[in-house]
């Protein structure tokens, strides 16, 4: 065979299955994560599910967090099937659906060009260590239904289809059940049809149409919500205040406590939004904004909208984790199938972002393989939870101060205390009060972890829980990050040694 028709039959045989095989690729690159011990929040989801108990004052009963309901049952369910490697191979899927996704919303825009660039765009992201290629958290499962939403709503437009936008309008609001901020799909319709009836695109008939549609579909996943929880007894002030009400409280404890954490995380979050790609990308509409407009003013603006409600979305959160990133996915996908498929300067250059997201992406993973591969990669909180469960006795209980949910997991030991997270912890016992009353009650955990110091974000409070502590409990051993373990005073058990 001549090498020059084999070239040429392999650049062929690409071009026409590109978009698959970015699904295969983007699927492959999270089965790494399997090998992976267990991520603090999927550890702190799983134990909520595991012990969710709804009452009328507490959503999830035992355990407290501040989800929707429907996202812990998706853990409940991933839990009953296998756990751990269950959630792990669901993330596969999911990012290996979202890419497809992204291609079909790209070929909606603007045409089989474009949907070759923006599926790499997206397999890119997907894949890049930098923002996770391990955890499986809402942000992640919420994509496929953001862009399943975007896709149903462009169709549902083009072909004055009210069905197709009550679809987009149920899958838009059951992302939002996914991960509470995630509004994206709905701000895309809603500008969307705005536009297009304020542009003449869309008349007013079938504006109204299709948005009472789409209303009507977001309507049923939350009426479902609030169905449940009257059923279960929970109050719905009680819904709301956990999924919604919760978040201005804890914004003003991120507020009020020491911002050199968050600063040096948003520095981070900033350098990784670079380092892959994603901004130069989120950046490219505004660049090209008069032409955009000038050839499809609803698109634009919806894309525009959707980039700018979810940027303020992570920047108002105020934590600036990595994966929280996750959620400007479908709007780098917006702005790649708006400018990638055209000719020209302006597709050049986002053609070129793709490129150096590509290889971004294959620069982290072979750098994050090597780590991992060559053992350096630290489990310091499983290792801690290994070592406790090894000395532990059944009925053993535990509670880490600072809340790592996946020592707790790995432990195989239930909390007394609600919180597995620092964040509520912070914000609902924000003097310690309770975890102290805790410690010198009946119900007083037999071990005690101060996985980080008792002041690390205030002072209130903390004398009373350093008393209790001296008087209720005795060191056994110190974890993986040489904090104290603490054994419940008159209670037999072997000193825990981590292995490190």
């Amino acid at each position: 065979m001549n090498p020059g028709t084999s070239r040429a039959s392999l650049s062929d045989f690409c071009q026409r299955h590109a978009v698959a095989i970015a699904v295969v690729l983007t699927v492959v690159a999270r089965l790494p994560a399997l090998t992976r011990p267990v991520r603090a929040d999927e550890a702190g989801f799983l134990l909520v599910a595991r012990a969710w108990s709804p009452q009328t004052d507490s959503l999830f009963g035992a355990y407290w967090v501040d989800r929707p309901p429907p996202l812990i049952a998706v853990f409940g369910a991933v839990d009953a099937i296998g756990g751990v490697t269950t959630l792990r191979l669901l993330g596969a899927v999911i990012a290996g659906l979202t890419v497809l996704l992204a291609a079909a919303v790209a070929g909606t825009v603007s045409g089989p060009r474009a949907t070759v660039w923006t599926a790499a765009l997206v397999a890119a992201l997907l894949s890049n260590p930098m923002i996770d290629v391990v955890a499986v958290k809402g942000e992640l499962l919420a994509l496929p239904c953001v862009l399943g939403s975007i896709l149903l709503t462009l169709l549902a437009v083009r072909r004055r289809a009210w069905p197709l936008a009550f679809v987009a309008g149920v899958a838009a609001a059951l992302a939002i059940g996914l991960k509470q901020n995630l509004a994206t799909g709905l701000v895309f319709a809603g500008v969307l049809l705005l536009v297009g009836w304020r542009t003449g695109s869309i008349p007013g008939r079938s504006t109204a149409a299709l948005a009472a549609a789409g209303l009507a579909g977001a309507a049923v996943p939350v009426l479902a919500t609030i169905a449940w929880a009257e059923a279960a007894g929970v109050r719905l002030s009680t819904l709301w205040d956990t999924v919604y009400g919760f978040r201005a409280d804890a914004a003003r404890v991120i507020a009020d406590g020491t911002t050199d954490a968050p600063e040096r995380r948003a520095w981070i979050l900033l350098a990784i939004a670079l380092g892959t790609g994603l901004l130069l990308v989120l950046a490219g509409p505004f660049a090209r904004l008069r032409e955009l407009w000038r050839d499809d003013p609803p698109v634009t603006a919806a894309t525009i909208a959707v980039v700018a409600v979810d940027v303020a979305s992570l920047a108002a959160g105020g934590s600036f984790w990595q994966d929280y990133l996750l959620p400007l996915v479908p709007g780098a996908a917006l702005c790649t199938a708006l400018l990638a498929g055209r000719d020209g300067r302006t597709g050049r250059t986002m053609r070129g972002l793709v490129v150096a997201a590509i290889v971004s992406a294959v620069l982290a993973m072979a750098f994050w393989l090597v780590w991992n591969a060559t053992g350096h990669q630290e489990f310091d909180e499983v290792r801690t939870g290994e070592a406790i469960a090894e000395s532990a006795e059944p009925g053993d209980t535990l509670v880490v101060f600072g809340g790592r949910a996946d020592l707790q997991r790995v432990s195989g030991l239930d909390s007394p205390y609600p919180y597995l997270w620092s964040l509520p912890m912070r914000t609902r016992d924000p003097e310690y009060a309770d975890l102290t009353a805790l410690l010198g009650s009946s119900e007083a955990p037999t071990w005690l972890v101060e996985w980080v110091d008792l002041d690390a974000w205030a002072d209130a409070g903390v004398p009373e829980l350093r008393r209790a502590i001296d008087e209720h409990y005795v060191e056994v051993g110190t974890t993986c990050n040489g904090k104290p373990i603490y054994l419940l005073r008159g209670v037999d058990r072997p000193e825990v040694t981590p292995a490190c």
